[in-house]
């Protein structure tokens, strides 16, 4: 019996920024700026956090899928801006 050499796939990793906020009601809604639409929640923030890779994750899955360029984020800039009024 003759064994077949594993192939080595190396897998590409994306990076993305996600903004938490949190909700009134309780737990967290988390956004990606660089994929529009993707919004998601979790009762507490580790729960956003997972919900946020998977959510990532099937959406750039689809962008593949669908032979669609996966955005990548250049030149970001964030700053949390205080004004007095």
């Amino acid at each position: 019996m003759k064994l077949m050499a594993k192939k080595n796939i190396k897998a590409k990793e994306y990076s993305f920024t996600v903004i938490y906020e949190l909700v009134k009601e309780g737990g967290y809604k988390a956004i990606v700026p660089l994929l529009p639409g993707l919004i998601t929640y979790g009762k507490d923030f580790e729960e956003a956090r997972k919900m946020v890779r998977e959510a990532i994750l099937c959406h750039i899955e689809a962008l593949a899928k669908e032979g669609e360029e996966i955005p990548k984020e250049s030149g970001l800039i964030q700053e949390k801006v205080a004004v007095k009024l």
